[in-house]
Parts: C-alpha cells; sequence; structure tokens
C-alpha cells in the first residue's frame, strides 16, 4: 500500500463514526466474558451478590437505555449536521466528524449494551456474574457522565463564534508546524542552485485519476530524488483540484527518472481539501461562516464581525511567518532535491476579505470592523507585506463610495472600529495638551462628574 492510500485510510478512520465504536462493541463482549471467568473465583464480598431475577431485571434495563441513548446522540448528531450546513459552513463537517468526545460517547454506549446483553445471556437460576452486574452499572454511570459532558460542550460549541475560534487555532497550529518543517529542510547556504521556474524538464508525472490534493510526502519525496540525482518540482498547491492526466511533478534530471507510481503513490488526493497540511482551508471555513452570517436569510453581521476577529488573529499569526510562494527542500548532504509551491502573505490576505468586503459592504459594522482590521495590520506586518494591505485598503474605500452616497453615511462607514460599532478609534491626544472631554471626568459612582 502507498504512503497515499494509507493517508487516505487514515483520513477516513478519522471521519468515520462507526469504527470506535465497533472496537467498544467487541471490547464489551470481552470484558463480559472476563468478568464471568473472574465471578467463578468465588471471591467477591457479599454486598456485591445478586440473585438471578435481579440481576436479569438490572441488564434488561441497562441493554434497554442504551440503545434509547444511542438514539439520543444520533438525533443531535443529525440536527448539528442541519445546523451546520445551514448557518455554518459545510466545509465544517469535515472537522466535526473527528471529534474524540462524540466517538468516545458512542464507544461507551454500544460497549456498555455489548457487555450487558453478554452478561444477560450468562445468567442462570443457579450462576449469576455479580462482578459483572456491578460493572455495568458503573459503566452506565460513566454513560450517563459522559453524556452530560457531551450535551454541554456542543451547547457552547456550537456558536459560530466558538467553532471560528476552534477552526482558527487549528489552522494556525497547521500553519506554524508546516512552515517550520518546510524551513529546517531548506538546502544549505552556497549549496547547488534549483534551475529557475519554467526551465524545460525531463519528464512529467501526471495524475492518474485526478482530485484536490489534501497532502504529499515531502521528506520521501525528497528521498526518491536524491536516489535518482534529480529534483522534483510540484507545480500545485495543496488544496488544489487537478484534472486526470494533469502535471503534478516536473522532474529536472535523473539517470534514470523515478517511476511516475512512486512519485504519485507519495501524493494524496481526494474528494475535497483537508487541514492536515492546508492551513488556508481554516481560513476558507472562516470567511464562509461570515459569509453565511451576511446572508439575507441570516441578515446577521455582528456574529461576522465575531469572525473577523478570528480572522485578523489568523493573518496576525500568516504575518509573523516568513511566507514564499516557492520553498527548496534539500536532501541530508544539502542538495536541492524538491521544489513545492506555498501560499504567500497576498494570497492569506485575498482569501480573508475579498468574499466578506463584497458580501458584507451594505453593512456599517463589516465596513468599519475590515477598516480596523487592515489598519491594524499596517503596524504589524513587515514592510514587504504592507502593499497588500494598502491594496485592500483601497478597495474597500472604493466598495464604500459605490455603495454609500450620502456623505454623512459614506463618512461613517469609513471610520475604522474594532468592534463594528460602538467604539470608533478616536486619535490619541498629547498628554498634558490640557484639553479634557466630559467623558473623561468622571465621578466616585461612575457617570459624567459635573464641574
Amino acid at each position: 500500500m502507498s504512503w497515499a492510500s494509507r493517508f487516505r485510510l487514515l483520513q477516513y478512520t478519522k471521519a468515520s463514526l462507526w469504527i470506535v465504536p465497533l472496537l467498544g462493541l467487541v471490547l464489551g463482549v470481552l470484558l463480559a466474558q472476563w468478568a464471568v471467568s473472574v465471578d467463578a473465583a468465588d471471591w467477591l464480598p457479599a454486598g456485591w451478590r445478586y440473585s438471578a431475577s435481579t440481576a436479569g431485571g438490572v441488564l434488561t434495563a441497562i441493554v434497554g437505555a442504551m440503545i434509547a441513548l444511542l438514539g439520543f446522540v444520533v438525533t443531535i448528531g443529525v440536527l448539528v449536521v442541519q445546523q451546520a450546513t445551514g448557518t455554518l459552513s459545510p466545509r465544517y463537517m469535515r472537522l466535526w466528524y473527528r471529534d474524540r468526545l462524540q466517538k468516545a460517547v458512542l464507544a461507551t454506549f454500544t460497549g456498555t449494551f455489548s457487555f450487558s446483553f453478554a452478561l444477560l445471556r450468562s445468567i442462570e437460576s443457579d450462576s449469576v456474574p455479580d462482578l459483572g452486574v456491578t460493572m455495568a452499572g458503573a459503566a452506565v454511570s460513566v454513560s450517563l457522565l459522559l453524556l452530560l459532558v457531551y450535551l454541554n460542550r456542543f451547547t457552547h460549541n456550537l456558536r459560530p463564534v466558538a467553532i471560528a475560534g476552534l477552526v482558527a487555532r487549528m489552522g494556525e497550529r497547521v500553519l506554524v508546524r508546516g512552515e517550520a518543517a518546510v524551513l529546517g529542510a531548506a538546502p544549505r547556504a552556497g549549496g547547488p542552485v534549483p534551475p529557475p521556474e519554467g526551465a524545460g524538464p525531463v519528464a512529467y508525472v501526471r495524475s492518474e485519476h485526478g482530485g484536490v490534493i489534501q497532502a504529499f510526502h515531502t521528506g520521501r519525496l525528497t528521498a526518491l530524488a536524491a536516489r535518482h540525482d534529480c529534483l522534483l518540482v510540484v507545480t500545485r498547491l495543496v488544496g488544489d483540484y487537478v484534472p486526470p492526466g494533469s502535471v503534478v511533478v516536473e522532474v529536472h534530471g535523473g539517470t534514470p527518472a523515478p517511476d511516475p507510481r512512486r512519485v504519485t503513490g507519495l501524493i494524496a488526493f481526494g474528494s475535497e481539501r483537508t487541514i492536515e497540511q492546508d492551513p488556508a482551508f481554516a481560513l476558507r471555513v472562516l470567511v464562509d461562516i461570515a459569509v453565511r452570517a451576511l446572508s439575507p436569510a441570516v441578515n446577521d453581521p455582528t456574529t461576522a464581525v465575531q469572525v473577523l476577529n478570528e480572522i485578523e488573529a489568523f493573518l496576525h499569526t500568516v504575518g509573523r511567518t516568513g511566507l514564499r510562494d516557492r520553498y527548496v527542500l534539500g536532501d541530508r548532504h544539502g542538495t536541492p532535491r524538491l521544489v513545492v509551491r506555498g501560499r504567500d502573505w497576498e494570497d492569506y490576505l485575498q482569501l480573508a476579505v475579498t468574499e466578506i468586503r463584497e458580501y458584507g459592504t451594505p453593512s456599517l459594522q463589516i465596513c468599519r470592523r475590515l477598516g480596523a482590521l487592515l489598519e491594524t495590520l499596517l503596524g504589524a506586518v513587515p514592510a514587504a507585506s504592507r502593499p497588500a494591505v494598502d491594496t485592500e485598503l483601497a478597495l474597500l474605500r472604493e466598495s464604500v463610495d459605490r455603495e454609500y452616497t450620502d456623505p454623512a453615511r459614506r463618512t461613517l462607514a469609513r471610520t475604522p472600529d474594532p468592534q463594528g460599532i460602538g467604539a470608533r478609534r478616536r486619535p490619541a491626544r498629547p498628554v498634558g495638551s490640557g484639553v479634557v472631554d466630559r467623558e473623561d471626568v468622571r465621578g466616585e459612582g461612575g457617570g459624567v462628574g459635573r464641574g
């Protein structure tokens, strides 16, 4: 099995909602057999003894309760899917399916069910699995506790602002980790220089079935290029859709050139993007949530402003990272072996603000919040990144001028406000200027003082 096949299998396992519960089901049967064998040793205290009728009634009730709780959790899952696809983003569902707590709840329920059912079959008039019945009661207690934690978590975490914070943190971790890995594999200074872009390769590697590039194994691609003494140039970004038969890798040099199937076996294709090597996918989800909030059907610009808070934090992380549109990776000797494409600062900035500006210009909140976001970035990013921010500020002003023909409303929309409305930025007054506003004079009770 190639690395790409294993990657796709791992993605399926992470998103699956039946594999972990199935393991819980099997584990429950095995634990029941162990409990029955331990009961045969006849060492339990007298307080843990049950009659056959009592044990049968308790286990029957547990079996029915677990089935009911499983149906309840499945119902919640269906409601989450409906809410997420209707008011958030369908792309978020790919991340929600991976939630470990949800899988733990389902596995505990199925395990308790199989454990109790297996014990129920072993009850005889003169043989009762006393330890197993006690363990089944403890498993029910754990199941109820997990259910309460599950309900509490999804009641609070299904709010758009909570999901935006979760997605933004995931994207930031992927961005920082990926950037460190790529820079750590850079070739040594003064070594051979890779061919410039556009130089003629000696061979092309094409995709067989096509799809979205989900990830590629940079370490193995580098090692493969070193074995064949060549340079591999990946022509596509992670997250790009590649039609069948399109070029994905160019081979420069090599005697002989590597087998195309071995190269494509290190590039994972799928039906949609994943976040493992694609931090821009997290930003895509954030923008989708903000755009949904700005749609006429929802009309909730305050939620879009809250999502912009997370987008701004994400952009600050991007701005502190030395992004480039082309990365060169070397082997252990420092020789360039792999060239991969990357997203630079302008790519991330356009993805973050373009659609929100286009859909949110009719909202004063969005115009003012976007203005504050861009002006803050001007003072936070390196000088080389500021022209892109200036361009976005100019586009925002042009959109505002087209939307608001009244001078007073236009001035209001062009005023930066980090909260959208209600916290406009005022010019700082020099200390000791002697200028005092009424709101600067406060009484002891917090009201405006009377001079």
